[in-house]
């Protein structure tokens, strides 16, 4: 299963690109939103998606210099062209009239693709937005039917919104020309050269501040019949005056006349880049409605439409299993979660000293763990109680993570640990105590890395899914669900472990769900029992607690395992068949 990734949240056209791309290629997978452009690049680069999409011109912003620079820095392979044509539609809460507007959320671009109509709206004013997906999010949050939002139709479902008004923009050839772009080295089949395309290949290069360097440049192209498509130019930074040029033309990078031409090309220019050879766009753009042939001449009236009421079925349908009938896999860097296999998180309640860390992640690793677990930031009930070693932690379980090679789970307690946390940390956790600090929950959201939910230890089964929704609703759809025991009158255990939610949670939502039978219990000779009832019950995976030394650890040491019970649940759980029904899932 694919990771596709692209900016902003759910609704933004990038989205419905790469979801159009996904079903012309047969690619199965998942869309992941990040916060930025380099956040996008950052992800594929590191191998944590297989390709993304992001724009690189439009048609009244033109070239997208950010795009072409960043493909360029972090060495991207383009892989195609898809030329996308904008349908914008004013969207509204329900019940509100286009006379009710007083504020117009849009992306930049959009409000100038949307100058006549916004100009119409005598009352309304313009409101810049990162995209059109945030846009149409804020006013569903919002509630109010004064504040409305520019974005494509797709989102007035997603949202809950109507239709306020249709056929915004003030051209109906209004689009934007995007790029698949994937890792250098990244081998997805679908993403291979389709062998009837036309090719098209990008380039940035640099010339010296001299009289008819440029058009050098251009005759070299020009003498080896090669046939430009888009030439731009901006200054070039910390040079003066000098300025650095994006050009764009046909041909592929292996064509011996497109090879001869760089190799003069280079020695005429003072820096090249070839970004790379791509499959071009065929035929009228993407998504332009039957009927409505694109003119300089005609534009067309904008038609207000009657309120289309959207019932949403579900309090939290991103979450739910009819969103994604067949599940969600989650990827973290080699591990695979939810397609079939029986995945085990071990690792200390905390991190206490680089040799314990270091120790724990070499032992689990070799007895079948596939992911480390390490608490660097503790909440703990007493505040005298030891807390943990903080960002000294985090830096060490990273260490263990790269010695060990497994990627790294740990709990992020606040909003401002965030960022921090998820450039050093695979997944993050949000603990027992946090789920619905609804604030963290959004910043998780947003910080572009798999999430392991924990459910509150007095939450009921739809407070988890709501909260998960949360995460969601921010453009982030690797979460993992965890049941880790909740609070009832039974003292005999530290929490009573709700089996029965396992079967519940995969019926009712299409995320991964692991057991943590380790804080389920708190008795280390209960673990293991519980540990194989986990998977034949369907869970997906374990969450366990593993130290070098139980009596001397500094937290939770009734319930941490020995290296040896480890060996010996490992031992149990391969002996446990994997639900019939998750095989033929997998199969899939």
């Amino acid at each position: 299963m694919a990771i596709a990734v692209y900016q902003g949240v759910d609704g933004a056209y990038s989205q419905l690109v790469l979801e159009h791309f996904m079903r012309e290629r047969g690619i199965a997978g998942s869309t992941l939103g990040v916060p930025s452009y380099r956040e996008l690049v950052t992800l594929l680069s590191s191998l944590r998606g297989d390709f993304g999409v992001i724009p690189i011109e439009n048609a009244i912003g033109g070239t997208v210099r950010e795009a072409y620079d960043l493909i360029g820095e972090f060495e991207l392979s383009p892989v195609a062209e898809i030329l996308w044509r904008v349908d914008h539609r004013l969207l509204g809460v329900r019940g509100a009239t286009l006379r009710d507007v007083r504020e117009v959320l849009a992306h930049p671009l959009v409000i100038a693709e949307c100058g006549k109509f916004l100009a119409g709206l005598e009352h309304a004013r313009a409101i810049p937005c990162e995209d059109t997906g945030v846009a149409a999010r804020e006013v569903a949050r919002g509630g109010s039917p004064e504040i409305a939002a520019l974005a494509p139709p797709s989102a007035a479902t997603l949202y809950g919104l109507i239709e306020l008004a249709a056929h915004c923009a003030d051209h109906p050839a209004t689009y934007t020309r995007f790029l698949i772009v994937r890792p250098k080295h990244g081998s997805l089949p679908g993403l291979a050269r389709a062998s009837d395309a036309r090719r098209k290949t990008s380039l940035i290069f640099a010339v010296e501040e001299r009289t008819g360097s440029l058009a050098r440049c251009l005759s070299i192209l020009a003498e080896s019949g090669i046939n430009g498509d888009k030439l731009e130019s901006k200054p070039y930074l910390g040079h003066g005056a000098e300025r650095i040029f994006y050009i764009d033309f046909d041909g592929d990078v292996d064509d011996s006349a497109v090879a001869a031409a760089l190799a003069n090309l280079r020695s005429a220019c003072k820096s090249l880049a070839v970004l790379g050879s791509y499959d071009a766009h065929v035929g009228e753009p993407v998504g332009t409605p039957a009927g409505v042939t694109p003119s300089l001449e005609r534009v067309p009236e904008h038609r207000v439409v009657e309120p289309i009421i959207v019932q949403v079925e579900s309090p939290f349908p991103r979450v739910a299993r009819p969103s994604k009938p067949h599940g969600t896999v989650l990827r973290v860097g080699n591990v695979r979660i939810g397609d079939g296999e029986f995945v085990i998180i071990a690792g200390p309640c905390s991190i206490e000293s680089r040799e314990q860390i270091l120790e724990t992640a070499r032992e689990v690793a070799a007895r079948g763990a596939i992911m480390l677990r390490g608490g660097a930031f503790k909440p703990r009930t007493s505040p005298y109680a030891f807390q943990g070693l903080g960002w000294e932690g985090v830096t060490l379980l990273a260490e263990a993570g790269r010695a060990s090679g497994l990627p790294t789970v740990s709990e992020v307690m606040t909003v401002d640990q965030v960022s921090r946390m998820a450039e050093h940390v695979d997944v993050l956790q949000i603990g027992a105590r946090n789920m619905q600090n609804f604030d963290l929950l959004k910043a998780v959201g947003r910080a572009g890395r798999p999430v392991l939910l924990k459910r509150g230890f007095s939450a009921t089964i739809d407070e988890l899914l709501a909260a998960a929704e949360y995460i969601l609703a921010e453009g982030n759809p690797n979460v993992m669900l965890c049941e880790r025991g909740i609070r009832t009158f039974e003292s005999a255990t530290r929490n009573t472990l709700d089996l029965s939610a396992v079967p519940v949670l995969r019926e009712r939502s299409h995320l991964p769900v692991l057991v943590d039978p380790s804080h389920g219990v708190g008795v280390r000779r209960w673990i293991r029992p519980l540990c194989r009832a986990a998977k034949a019950v369907g869970a997906h995976g374990l969450l366990v607690e593993v130290h070098p030394n139980p009596p001397e650890a500094k937290s939770d040491k009734d319930q941490a395992l020995t290296f040896a019970d480890f060996s010996e649940i490992v031992e149990d759980l391969a002996q446990i068949p994997i639900p019939l029904a998750d095989l033929v899932r997998a199969g899939e």
